[in-house]
Formats: structure tokens, C-alpha cells, sequence
């Protein structure tokens, strides 16, 4: 029977905890230099010009060395990720990866308009944006200092993010993830209940994907 730390990765959901490890694998290889950040980033010239594909894939996984930041987006990633797999995405992980891979290519074409080379914490405020749209009731207790309404979690995160960082570009990858997760919440709420009235390739995973995660 599984314990400790192992138990508890067997209690998150599986896309989330493929993320997590990941991510937290990618983060202790450059603080072990077995790799550096110069060769994660993502930029068109590198991973397509000098034909440099994993940058593609690398961008999403890195949140910087081990910190009070990469601490606070992991924590809180993880935490809000794992919540929204759990429930509007149970038993649905083709679905939950193909909005995950779909915000990431938005956010690969929208990374030179601001210069962002990585990506990780953007995507991160992705299911973040998404579950405090699903639960607009719900009350959130930060830090046990003070209590907010879930729609507002994401905006009083970003204002953290830029509180601890002390950079306005930490913030600023932060509020394009939050316009990432509003496309996505818009695409699968609103979309489907109010003009179209049924869901598409942009709101559902193809069968071919839906086979490989064993969802058919």
C-alpha cells in the first residue's frame, strides 16, 4: 500500500500530476545544472529556425529556480488544477489535456507580442481562471488573512505574483493566462449554452485522443 509522498501522488489526477512532476523534475535539473534555462525557453527563431522543437514543450514546464515564486504558482497550480480535474473533468482526461494543449498554442502564438520566453506560470492561471469561473459562489480564504469570492481568486493571485516577484512582467504572464482560461471558460460555457448550442473540435478532445487516454 502506498504511503507518504507517494500516496499523495496517487490521489492527484493524473494530468495534473504528470504536470507536476514535470515541472518540479525540469526545475531541479537546472538547480543540479544538469541542464540551463537558455536551453528551455521558447522563442520562433530557436525552436524553429534552429530547429529546436522541445522549446515548444519545455516553456510550459519551468516555473524559474526554486523559490518563494515557484513555490507560491506551483502550490497554487496544483492546487486549483488538480480541483478542476477532479470535478468538471472527472473521468474526462482527453478533454482536460486538449484544453491544457490548446491554451498552450495560444499562448506560443501570443509569447512574442509580449516577450514572454517562458510559459509555465500562464498556463498554470489557466484551470485556475477556469475553476473560479464554474464556482462563482464559492468563498476562498487567502493566506487566512482574507476571504473572496472565487471569480476574483485569480486577480488577487496575480497581484501576489507581482508583490513577490517585484517584476510587472511576472504579473503580466499571469493576466495572459487569465485571458487564455477566459477564451477557454468562453468556448465551453458560454459558447455552447448561448449561440451555438452544441460543442466543436474547440471544446471537445477528438476520438482519436479520447482512445488514447482510454475515455472511449
Amino acid at each position: 500500500m502506498p504511503v507518504g509522498i507517494e500516496a499523495w501522488l496517487t490521489q492527484i489526477p493524473p494530468i495534473t500530476r504528470a504536470w507536476l512532476a514535470l515541472s518540479v523534475a525540469t526545475s531541479l535539473a537546472v538547480q543540479c545544472q544538469l541542464v540551463t534555462p537558455l536551453q528551455l525557453y521558447f522563442s520562433f527563431k530557436s525552436a524553429f529556425t534552429n530547429a529546436q522543437p522541445w522549446r515548444m514543450a519545455t516553456t510550459f514546464f519551468y516555473f524559474g529556480s526554486i523559490s518563494l515564486d515557484f513555490v507560491f504558482h506551483l502550490f497554487f497550480f496544483m492546487r486549483y488544477s488538480r480541483m478542476l480535474e477532479e470535478s468538471s473533468f472527472a473521468n474526462r482526461k482527453a478533454d482536460y489535456f486538449w484544453l491544457l494543449l490548446l491554451s498552450s498554442v495560444m499562448l506560443l502564438a501570443m509569447s512574442p507580442l509580449f516577450n514572454l520566453p517562458f510559459l509555465s506560470s500562464s498556463l498554470a492561471f489557466v484551470p485556475i481562471y477556469m475553476w473560479s469561473r464554474r464556482h462563482p459562489s464559492t468563498p476562498i480564504s487567502l493566506f487566512g488573512l482574507f476571504t473572496i469570492s472565487a471569480p476574483y481568486l485569480p486577480l488577487a493571485l496575480v497581484i501576489f505574483s507581482w508583490v513577490i516577484s517585484g517584476t510587472w512582467k511576472a504579473a503580466a504572464g499571469d493576466l495572459i493566462g487569465c485571458a487564455v482560461g477566459h477564451i477557454g471558460w468562453f468556448l465551453r460555457d458560454v459558447w455552447p449554452r448561448e449561440m451555438v448550442g452544441g460543442y466543436s473540435v474547440l471544446t471537445e478532445a477528438p476520438d482519436g485522443l479520447r482512445r488514447l487516454f482510454g475515455d472511449l
